[in-house]
């Protein structure tokens, strides 16, 4: 596709980096957001070796003004693409003496804060700035002005005991594109939301489990860039975990349970909390995506 201006939230590590990058050039034009300093100047120099301009802000994605700033600078220049990348996770805490398991509510309205509203803040003025784009026509895609594209999760698709915040989060994000879209295509404005498992970023070093369906980033950001050219509205990966959580979401939720609470993966207690708000010129949290 011809990428020429793209915007990417939580572009300072991870997949948010790892797209940038690969969708550098000459002729392109990032901009990128994120709350991470240090980590966002890496990935404009990084982008700067590639051939391609980058401008960076350092933001919360929580911070709606903010956003809406970002995502209407430069007016006059059509936006082409738009990367959601930012994103947080974590578990419930360990089994207390009753052997319940808890998330604390700052952990949970952060969650929601940023998985789901952060990338509304991102989505929506976009959305809306690319409907007054020209609509563009080029080969057998007949009706396009610009594509979105956010990262949502494969634990956005079950009920996962040990990520009850984190699994809402992008259930809620992934159903909005993907039922948005069925309109929005019509008038040139493909959505996508992406459902992978656990991909290799500094994040997930810190789980103490098992992590099924573990991906490096350059093969999830290849699948990622594969399934927007054919303007997928949900790109898997992999396919066979994420065929096998569909059809664990339709089993009796007792059976589910019974299944998920006696698995490693997202034990109680095995993955770190949510970091607290606010822009910090260190590593930021990657996101399990």
């Amino acid at each position: 596709m011809n990428y020429q201006t793209i915007f990417i939230t939580g572009a300072a590590s991870g997949l948010g980096r790892a797209l940038a990058l690969a969708l550098s050039g000459p002729g392109r034009h990032l901009y990128l957001a994120d709350c991470n300093a240090t980590g966002l100047e890496a990935t404009r120099a990084g982008c700067h070796e590639k051939g391609a301009t980058a401008r960076t802000t350092c933001l919360d994605v929580t911070d709606q003004e903010a956003m809406t700033r970002w995502c209407t600078q430069d007016a006059d220049r059509a936006i082409d693409l738009l990367l959601a990348c930012a994103g947080v996770t974590g578990g419930v805490d360990a089994l207390d003496k009753e052997q319940a398991a808890f998330e604390s509510p700052e952990q949970i309205r952060r969650m929601m804060a940023v998985n789901l509203d952060g990338a509304l803040n991102a989505i929506l003025p976009v959305m809306e700035r690319m409907r007054s784009q020209p609509l563009q026509k080029s080969g057998r895609l007949s009706r396009h002005r610009g594509q979105i594209c956010a990262i949502a999760s494969v634990a956005g698709l079950v009920s996962y005991p040990g990520t009850p915040s984190y699994s809402a989060s992008k259930a809620a994000l992934d159903r909005f594109l993907v039922a948005s879209g069925a309109y929005s295509r019509r008038a040139g404005i493909h959505l996508s939301s992406v459902c992978c498992s656990f991909v290799a970023t500094p994040m997930v070093a810190q789980n103490r489990f098992p992590m099924p369906g573990l991906m490096n980033v350059e093969d999830a950001t290849a699948h990622i860039l594969r399934g927007l050219v054919r303007r997928k509205r949900r790109i898997i990966c992999p396919s066979w975990l994420v065929l096998g959580s569909r059809f664990m979401d339709v089993l009796p939720i007792r059976l589910a349970e019974f299944y998920y609470t006696r698995q490693p993966t997202g034990r109680p207690g095995s993955m770190p909390g949510v970091d607290t708000p606010g822009c910090k010129d260190q590593p930021e949290q990657a996101s399990r995506t």
